[in-house]
């Protein structure tokens, strides 16, 4: 059992190699869902979002799994620059409320900072053409552990990030990378819009 379980969180922290997710140029669909910050549960909705800047918007396969546990301590760590870009950021997963009211209170992974959404029937995911799976090496991932020690309890979206500008157009689709070169590359993609409306200006 300790080795499904390490495989399953080497998958979750590796790489994956084919996404079919929406492109760069595409119109992100807009979703209104349960989310929680700091423990606390409010209603996300991606227009009002918008409408403060651009959105980096990742989905990621579990909460309390390695490489989900180092893209959102990433994410956190680097709160301040992303909002100095002017950008905000929302983590999208199919892990009930309750599981990210843990997880986005946990000093070692959201921390407080980053607000992680609920996708439970994996709708928003399928609406940006995020693959959902169901097993791994035939195993269900349901049943599988997390870093906890608990059962995982969902299918998992596969890790990609879109950045999305406030016209609600995609500039950025990140996928095939670990978690935290994931959230480095989210950043530098705000880090240069930020420039050019800078430029602008």
């Amino acid at each position: 059992m300790k080795r499904e379980v390490l495989g399953f969180l080497s998958l979750v922290l590796g790489v994956t190699s084919s996404f079919a997710a929406l492109k760069q140029g595409d119109t992100a669909p807009d979703f209104k869902t349960q989310a929680s910050l700091a423990g606390k549960e409010f209603t996300y909705s991606l227009q009002d979002a918008l409408k403060k800047g651009p959105v980096v918007v990742y989905f990621y396969p579990a909460a309390f799994t390695g490489g989900c546990n180092l893209q959102a301590h990433t994410f956190a760590e680097n709160h301040d620059k992303f909002a100095a870009a002017g950008a905000s950021v929302i983590g999208v997963s199919l892990d009930s409320i309750s599981r990210l009211n843990d997880f986005s209170a946990d000093p070692q992974y959201c921390a407080g900072k980053l607000p992680v959404a609920s996708d439970e029937k994996g709708e928003i995911a399928k609406s940006f053409d995020i693959k959902i799976a169901d097993t791994y090496n035939g195993q269900a991932v349901a049943k599988m552990k997390d870093s906890r020690g608990n059962e995982v309890g969902h299918s998992m979206a596969e890790r990609t990030t879109f950045v999305v500008a406030s016209d609600h157009k995609i500039v950025a689709t990140i996928g095939g990378v670990a978690g935290d070169a994931n959230a480095d590359q989210a950043l530098a993609v705000v880090q240069k819009l930020a420039a050019k409306r800078t430029a602008k200006n």
